[in-house]
């Protein structure tokens, strides 16, 4: 029987038993090597294209890679192959469903009650796309996928504004076809195109010369890029494969106090609907019709007033109706002089401030002085008039001093009137030239 080998700790002796050479094969090749032998389905990690033995970071970064390629915002025909990488994903990036998964395959995953949400917190394949890219870049999709906007102008009164009011507006809008669901053709007909096969384009082949051709592909003709093509005979009876049909929509536009001229009230998704994108919305925009009293100057409203002369120096007394049917008696102090053009104002009786209706702007008089006409009063009655008056101021003349009187002012000033006939100077000479012609001819 040949040598044992040499107790343990004891150099290589003659005769010893050679030592193996360690072997070259890292610990994360012999953990992918034992993975491959432990997992009893590949299907999600071939959906990902990384190994069974794939860490989590690689397993990240070939969903982020997949998921910007195949996003429905990016390619719609590959909805359904995204949905099964994010579904591929939100089970191997958790480790309780990959080892669930490495050990009994999709079956196990059935079984267990975690093939579709699995109580991971994501509610759809977009959730996992938000977590890694954000929410901005699926809402910018989204928003490319809506409908138009749809605006509409409302004529409203100032009463309107300061009461609040609620109106009726009545519009047509089209919606999706109930009958067809929106396809535009009867149950059970074919929507694909047949010559395109539903791809919206077409290849054409030209000979060139022998043995050389040319395809060139483009939009089918047939369908117009569309996809689909209906026959007239398999059109939906209802909306005449239009996908659409036409109805009448209420809106009750609800005016709040102290809404402003230009103001927009929006209602969302309310738009035209079109298969396959979301409702655009419908913008009212108001339109303040003129008032014959008052003029609205921000928060504030402007009333004139006229007055007379005896007013304006003794005091007036005024009476003003609101735009809420309310009356107000508007006094100035006897001796306050009111001069034309003077503003004056009352606090709080302006329009409502806009979602503070208990709050109000300024009710402002703007007051224009009515003088009485010429003669109105005799000349020793003027006398006695003006010594309530200060006294005027003396006016010195000498010998070389003209004393002229004034007259009403007229827009033309004793000039010729302007009788509308004007001719431009070329013109002029055109004509007489003509004219010298006709003479001459």
């Amino acid at each position: 029987m040949g040598a044992a080998c040499g107790a343990e700790g004891a150099g290589p002796a003659r005769g010893a038993c050679p030592r193996l050479p360690e072997s070259s094969e890292t610990a994360a090749e012999r953990r992918r090597r034992t993975s491959r032998k432990m997992v009893k389905e590949t299907g999600y990690y071939d959906l990902l294209g990384v190994r069974p033995g794939a860490t989590l970071d690689e397993i990240k970064r070939a969903y982020r890679r997949l998921a910007l390629r195949y996003h429905p915002d990016k390619n719609p025909s590959e909805g359904e192959r995204f949905k099964q990488i994010s579904q591929a994903y939100e089970v191997l990036s958790d480790s309780h469903k990959r080892a669930l998964y490495d050990r009994g395959g999709e079956r196990a995953m059935k079984e267990g009650g975690l093939g579709g949400r699995g109580g991971s917190g994501f509610g759809s394949p977009m959730d996992i796309f938000d977590l890694f890219f954000g929410a901005g870049v699926r809402m910018r999709g989204r928003a490319d996928r809506r409908g138009k906007t749809v605006v509409h102008q409302l004529s409203v009164s100032l009463e309107d504004l300061y009461n609040g009011s609620t109106r009726k507006l009545s519009l047509q809008k089209n919606i999706i076809c109930r009958k067809c669901g929106g396809c535009g053709v009867r149950e059970g007909a074919q929507r694909r195109c047949p010559k395109c096969h539903g791809s919206g384009m077409e290849v054409r082949i030209h000979q060139l010369g022998p043995s050389m051709i040319q395809q060139i592909q483009t939009v089918c003709s047939q369908c117009q890029g569309q996809g689909e093509w209906i026959r007239p005979r398999d059109c939906c009876l209802t909306c005449n494969g239009r996908k659409v049909v036409r109805e009448k929509k209420i809106l009750s536009v609800h005016l709040d106090k102290g809404m402003k001229d230009g103001q927009k009230i929006t209602f969302h998704e309310e738009g035209d609907q079109v298969p396959g994108l979301e409702p655009g919305d419908i913008i009212i925009v108001l339109d303040q019709k003129e008032h014959p009293v008052f003029r609205r100057s921000g928060d504030d409203l402007i009333v004139r007033r006229e007055i007379s002369l005896a007013d304006a120096l003794c005091g007036c007394r005024q009476v003003i109706r609101t735009l809420d049917n309310r009356t107000l008696l508007v006094s100035s102090p006897p001796g306050d002089v009111i001069r034309p053009g003077d503003l004056k104002c009352i606090p709080n009786e302006g329009m409502p401030v806009y979602r503070s209706p208990f709050q109000k702007g300024k009710l402002i008089l703007q007051f224009e002085v009515k003088f009485p006409e010429p003669g109105w009063l005799p000349a020793d009655r003027l006398r006695q008039l003006q010594a309530f008056f200060p006294p005027q101021e003396e006016v010195m003349a000498t010998e070389d001093t003209e004393e002229v009187e004034l007259s009403d002012y007229t827009a033309h000033g004793g000039r010729r009137p302007y009788t509308g006939e004007a001719y431009h100077e070329d013109d002029f000479e055109d004509g007489m030239r003509q004219h010298v012609q006709c003479q001459t001819s």
